[in-house]
């Protein structure tokens, strides 16, 4: 028998046909499908995998501290390389700690390979030592899971499960092994030999739905591009072709919060994010639009607001690879199933055969009056040269940044928000963010996954005090792997986005938002071995931001804020894009804002 410990240690070269156990089955398939890094926690269902990574020296394990970490980890490996990302947990309680982040992935569209151990196979049902139904749990937040009852079925299902993850719309596939698959003998099937019978995702839009697009496109008077993360799911060359589409018509775009990058924020065409904590003049010109052509996203409630109230002037175009996206939450003009950077090779393609152009009369007037939306400056804030402003932090943090090799990550709250409108992507891949599920701990495992992908670069996650302490042990675990990820916390001593929920919408009652008994930040670094900064003065946050970025150790940066401020704009949950909070910085446009839009204040 030729073991897979010798193949794997040198360019894992085993052949279909070789013989060899279940676990060795497993790092066979990683080695073949190209997997240098997995992130993991062992357990004893999982322990002939484990035994068979000790073997090889092709794949490096990174030991995470909590399973749910370990793939919000390879959640940020994955969406910062383009790569898979691969997870090892054990039975049980192992998998069951995984489904927050399994569910993250899924909502977020990110590929990742989850294989789990799980009790033998004479002992499931039978309620044994660390037994949970892992295939029937995390059903509802995978794209597809896998029980594998005999090995020699399991070279397929790995290589399945890497198709599925990467192939059509990305997503998060589980696959469960037995332990007594793990040790039996098997024969391996390499991924030349794997063929998916039935998961063939349609990738090239017809012909008919792209003329009609195009021509609908240059009938407009008031277009306006809406993407999101499906851009940058389908690679860089999505990327290009909207910017250089975008260019060649003059329309506006605007992103969702998972899009951003994909067009670059200081291209002059750029709107800013769109949706609930969106700029105003992309949600006006989102709402007064009469032409919308969605790109990779998918309605989701926080970008259209009230549905009755969306956009209601507008013929909608869609563009998607999962068709079950399409008239699921808004109803379109014009499906156009296919994958992102295809359809739109194919409408660039067609509007130069077409000799299409745009009405410049009517497209000058609609920049005319985003503009004057523009002019409204919804972003602004009230400063101060004694408190630290969130706004603030973020724009000082991005201005030390933003000519690097960064790639930054986030937890979730109001500190996501405030990343999101004042850091500017240039390039997509560069920002990590929970935006489907919402997952506070996502951004410092994360961050790791990140840094693990790119040891050269700067990776900071931007957090908050109550979010960073979901998943705060994985410090552990950037210190063992040498990988210098900076925590950069905005320290305002509440959950902000609950504080800011009960202030204006529940009278300023604040159940239980208040962050008590907060640890000193510095010192508990410092446990970690790392490095603790702490600022609470502006003066003082340019050299200490320096100070952070020149460290070459993982750091955590308590940026002491304002408690009280707000992060606006704000479409509250029920209205639409016409009815947003602005903070009282915005600029006043007198009596004819009020044609444009109802403020609230």
């Amino acid at each position: 028998m030729t073991s897979v410990t010798t193949a794997t240690a040198t360019a894992g070269t085993a052949t279909t046909g070789t013989k060899m156990t279940g676990a060795e089955m497993v790092i066979q398939a990683f080695a073949d499908q190209g997997v240098a890094h997995i992130f993991g926690y062992p357990g004893g269902a999982v322990l002939p995998i484990y035994d068979a990574l000790f073997h090889q020296n092709a794949i490096e394990h990174i030991l995470v501290r909590h399973e749910q970490a370990a793939v919000h980890a390879a959640e940020g490996y994955a969406r910062s390389s383009g790569k898979v990302g691969v997870v090892l947990v054990t039975s049980g309680p192992g998998a069951t700690n995984a489904v927050t982040g399994l569910a993250d992935a899924l909502m977020d569209s990110i590929p990742i390979v989850c294989i789990s151990g799980q009790v033998a196979s004479h002992l499931i049902g039978n309620d044994a030592f660390q037994e949970c139904d892992t295939v029937g749990i995390t059903r509802p937040c995978t794209k597809h899971n896998y029980l594998v009852r005999d090995v020699n079925d399991l070279a397929r299902v790995l290589h399945e499960a890497f198709y599925v993850a990467q192939n059509g719309r990305p997503g998060p596939v589980v696959v469960d092994i037995p332990k007594d698959v793990q040790f039996a003998t098997g024969t391996y099937v390499g991924r030349a030999n794997i063929q998916h019978k039935t998961y063939r995702p349609k990738l090239e839009a017809e012909d008919g739905q792209i003329a009609a697009a195009v021509e609908m496109i240059a009938s407009a008077k008031k277009p306006i591009f809406y993407t999101g993360g499906g851009v940058i799911n389908s690679g860089p060359e999505a990327s290009r072709l909207l910017r250089a589409f975008a260019r060649e018509t003059g329309v506006p775009v605007t992103s969702t919060l998972m899009g951003l990058g994909a067009f670059p924020a200081s291209d002059p065409q750029w709107l800013g994010m769109l949706g609930m904590h969106g700029t105003y003049e992309a949600n006006l010109a989102m709402h007064d639009c009469d032409v919308m052509v969605c790109i990779g996203a998918r309605f989701d409630d926080r970008i259209t607001g009230r549905l009755d109230a969306f956009a209601p002037g507008s013929k909608k175009i869609h563009i998607d690879i999962d068709p079950s996206s399409i008239n699921k939450n808004v109803k379109v003009d014009l499906p156009i199933v296919g994958d992102v950077a295809r359809v739109l090779g194919a409408m660039t393609r067609a509007w130069a055969a077409r000799g299409l152009a745009m009405d410049k009369a009517a497209l000058t007037a609609w920049w005319a009056q985003i503009d004057r939306w523009r002019s409204r400056q919804c972003l602004a804030y009230r400063a101060s040269d004694t408190i630290i402003k969130p706004q603030y932090a973020i724009e000082r943090l991005y201005h030390a940044v933003k000519d690097k090799d960064v790639y930054i990550t986030t937890e979730v709250g109001q500190h996501q928000m405030w990343a999101a409108q004042f850091c500017r992507f240039e390039e997509p891949n560069r920002w990590l963010t929970s935006g489907g599920l919402g997952t506070m701990g996502y951004g410092l495992p994360a961050a790791i996954g990140a840094q693990k992908a790119h040891p050269g670069a700067l990776v900071v996650d931007i957090a908050g005090e109550a979010s960073i302490q979901m998943n705060m042990q994985e410090m552990s675990t950037a210190m063992q792997f040498d990988l210098p990820v900076k925590v950069f916390i905005l320290n305002n001593k509440y959950m902000g986005m609950v504080r800011q929920w009960q202030e204006l919408l529940h009278g300023g009652r604040y159940s239980h938002s208040y962050s008590e008994a907060l640890p000193d930040f510095v010192k508990l670094a410092e446990a970690y071995g790392g490095v603790g900064i702490r600022c609470d003065k502006p003066a003082d946050l340019d050299a200490a931001i320096h100070e952070m970025i020149s460290v070459r150790k993982p750091v955590i940066f308590d940026c002491v804020v304002d408690q009280q401020e707000n992060c606006f704009p704000m479409i509250p949950s029920g209205r639409a894009h016409n009815e947003m909070i602005l903070g009282d910085m915005a600029v006043d446009l007198d009596a004819a804002i009020t044609d444009e839009g109802k403020m609230l204040v």
